[in-house]
């Protein structure tokens, strides 16, 4: 998954013949999961239209204050675009938009709106040969990075007057590819290694039946993301689960049972800075397990079962610099249980959820909890998509490193 995904991205389209890029542009950060729209200067319509980038991008194109042809409409807010946006990037960025930036003129929307935006911003150079190397552009650039505005590089080929060299446009996949590398050496995870388990672990009874749970894994899958997302490498050690990941930055490593768990668990263990203990692991497992299936008979049929391996313990037992996270399912004296746990099993901090809690538990997109510390601190938090709760937690995980 790129760091891209989920960012929201204004792409500024300013008026040079590297604006038809722009739409190319749309279209590789939808490609990476991030939502997108544009504001473009008036000049820039006589080289891309604005329809076409606002079907690529799903969303209204912004070129003016106003809508000239409908008196009664809603002025277009240059502040709310900024304060929209996670990223702006202008590409194209011609000589003239890039000089009115370093000199904080605001004669259009897009100039109004980069003067509003308290995002990191970007800005892709397309200009001849000779425009490029005019010590006005050099200075505008010297300026506009001296602001925090970060340049991508233009590159050197044929430009539009005939002429070869430097001035071109950088291609729209080595923009996106800059900007994902410029945040990712950023990312506050950078260089740290993640083990995460997730999902169910399922206990043979014998080559039918199984011993199991309900979870679905999406709350393990979503940390594995977000940890990816801020820069992390993630080992995901995963239980039986439908759900998938494809993130270079992530090892999917699937497995069954709680042995199996506590295995690859502790095959990578020694090696990481973080684990997250996020499965919800068969507490106990049959302990013989028939060769063949078992056939209906009587009216009683009695399973003897032993301890599975307590794989969170085992990590407290074993743990060195780790930081360490579980997890407490509870139905009662939920605080009490969730901080028992917390120190018997050496964690750094505990992610309690109630199933008491509406939206909370197994197979929801949704989950409620409440962080609670070594010292015993609690954070509660709002009902919210597993997503946003993995966000929480990933954020207290970089909190703690940082402490």
């Amino acid at each position: 998954m790129s760091l891209l995904s989920g960012k929201k991205v204004l792409i500024g389209v300013t008026g040079g013949i590297a604006a038809y890029k722009s739409a190319l542009l749309v279209r590789q950060f939808i490609k990476y999961g991030a939502e997108v729209k544009v504001v473009m200067t008036p000049s820039a319509k006589d080289f891309v239209t604005p329809l076409t980038l606002s079907t690529l991008s799903k969303n209204e194109v912004f070129s003016s204050f106003y809508n000239e042809e409908d008196e009664n409409a809603q002025w277009n807010n240059h502040v709310d675009l900024g304060l929209w946006a996670d990223l702006m990037v202008i590409a194209p960025a011609t000589a003239n938009t890039l000089s009115k930036m370093a000199s904080g003129t605001s004669d259009n929307l897009l100039l109004a709106t980069y003067l509003s935006a308290k995002c990191p911003v970007y800005f892709a150079p397309a200009m001849d040969l000779d425009m490029y190397k005019h010590p006005s552009s050099l200075q505008s650039f010297k300026t506009l990075q001296s602001f925090g505005n970060i340049m991508i590089p233009a590159g050197s080929g044929e430009l539009a007057s005939g002429l070869h060299g430097e001035g071109r446009m950088a291609e729209p996949e080595e923009i996106a590819a800059f900007i994902e590398q410029h945040l990712k050496a950023s990312a506050p995870l950078l260089h740290k290694k993640v083990i995460i388990t997730a999902g169910p672990t399922y206990e043979a009874i014998d080559p039918v039946r199984f011993i199991g749970n309900h979870s679905s894994g999406k709350m393990g899958y979503e940390l594995a993301k977000q940890a990816a997302k801020q820069g992390a490498n993630v080992i995901l050690v995963s239980g039986p689960s439908s759900l998938t990941i494809v993130d270079d930055s992530v090892t999917l490593i699937r497995v069954n049972t709680a042995q199996q768990m506590y295995d690859e668990v502790h095959k990578h263990y020694d090696s990481v800075d973080v684990g997250i203990a996020a499965a919800a692991v068969s507490d106990y497992r049959p302990k013989v397990v028939a060769d063949q299936k078992i056939k209906k008979a009587g009216e009683e049929m009695t399973i003897v079962l032993e301890k599975s391996p307590d794989i969170l313990l085992s990590m407290g037992q074993h743990k060195k610099n780790q930081l360490l996270v579980g997890f407490a399912l509870e139905t009662e004296n939920e605080i009490a249980n969730a901080k028992k746990k917390l120190e018997k099993k050496n964690l750094d901090f505990i992610v309690l959820n109630s199933l008491n809690d509406k939206g909370a538990g197994f197979k929801k997109d949704t989950n409620k909890i409440t962080i609670i510390d070594k010292a015993h601190n609690a954070k509660s938090f709002d009902l919210k998509s597993k997503a946003e709760v993995a966000k929480d937690i990933i954020n207290e995980v970089i909190a703690k490193l940082n402490a």
